[in-house]
């Protein structure tokens, strides 16, 4: 006789998954103390990436996600256990995100409804995890879209004269709604430095890649006047240095000497979507560790 099978072991719940990120000066034992570490507090690690750009005196980058559910401790006690256990040893700047609490994301937009729309879609089909609180906008054409997926819309004016002011009703707004980073789905006002401090957290946009050489309210045309054979984009965390961020994100598609003005642009807001979509999904995953004006992106 055989006796009873043994109770299967339940499947840990997806949801319940943190996300460590890590960046330090590069030696020798980092990997096996933060795994030594996360077993020996009942952590299942799914996913492990790391990168040094020099094993020698360089800077070491890691990103893992575990699963919780085995976990001995409560939270704040698991955070300050490795803290002091693993982080304050080796130096280490270092993060910790829970997927359960999605990222709150604002997004600013001016009168180009395609990187907006393609966030809005991406959002509602689950690709995106994270929360929009809130939409801002210097022009009321987006409202009605925003109002079909149910975010408050606002509008804040901007010109010459008011530009401090109206920056400051902006971070006020995202401040209030809570927004962990923002997006500029093609918000078409350079942020000064006074907004990038006051609202202190990062910022994501997105501009096609004939910056610097095509600069200007027409660069498609200043492009189809060159006769281009590469149009892209490029996604990048925003500075007070115009279009000079870290780079997230970037791609390119051929074009022929077929191409007009129009295609052009209607091939370049593609590429624009895709990219920011892409740099809005690494950075919600916590896939992108920035490095002086570099990134790595696992």
């Amino acid at each position: 006789m055989t006796g009873p099978s043994p109770a299967a072991t339940p499947a840990p719940d997806p949801m319940n998954v943190a996300t460590l990120t890590i960046a330090c000066p590069d030696r020798k034992g980092i990997v096996a103390a933060v795994s030594q570490f996360l077993h020996n507090h009942g952590a299942n690690i799914i996913h492990s990436d790391q990168h040094s750009t020099d094993p020698a005196g360089g800077t070491f980058f890691m990103r893992m996600e575990f699963y919780l559910d085995g976990l001995d401790l409560a939270r704040e006690a698991f955070e300050r256990a490795f803290a002091g256990v693993v982080a304050e040893p080796f130096g280490m700047d270092w993060r910790l995100w829970y997927r359960t609490e999605p990222k709150r994301m604002a997004i600013l937009v001016s009168r180009y409804d395609h990187c907006f729309l393609d966030l809005l879609w991406r959002k509602r089909r689950g690709e995106l995890h994270v929360e929009i609180p809130l939409i801002i906008s210097n022009h009321d054409d987006l409202k009605r879209d925003a109002e079909m997926f149910g975010i408050p819309f606002h509008v804040v004016r901007v010109t010459k004269e008011n530009k401090a002011e109206a920056e400051a009703e902006q971070v006020r707004l995202m401040h209030e709604a809570g927004a962990d980073f923002a997006v500029l789905a093609r918000y078409m006002q350079i942020l000064s430095g006074d907004f990038l401090r006051g609202f202190g957290r990062p910022v994501i946009n997105i501009h096609h890649s004939f910056l610097p050489a095509f600069v200007g309210a027409n660069p498609y045309r200043a492009a189809f006047n060159r006769g281009v054979k590469l149009i892209g984009a490029t996604s990048h965390y925003v500075t007070e240095e115009l279009d000079a961020g870290p780079i997230i994100a970037q791609d390119v598609i051929p074009v022929t000497h077929r191409e007009t003005p129009d295609s052009l642009m209607r091939m370049g807001r593609d590429v624009e979507r895709q990219v920011l979509a892409r740099a809005v999904k690494a950075h919600v995953d916590d896939r992108v560790l920035v490095h002086g004006n570099k990134t790595v992106v696992f």
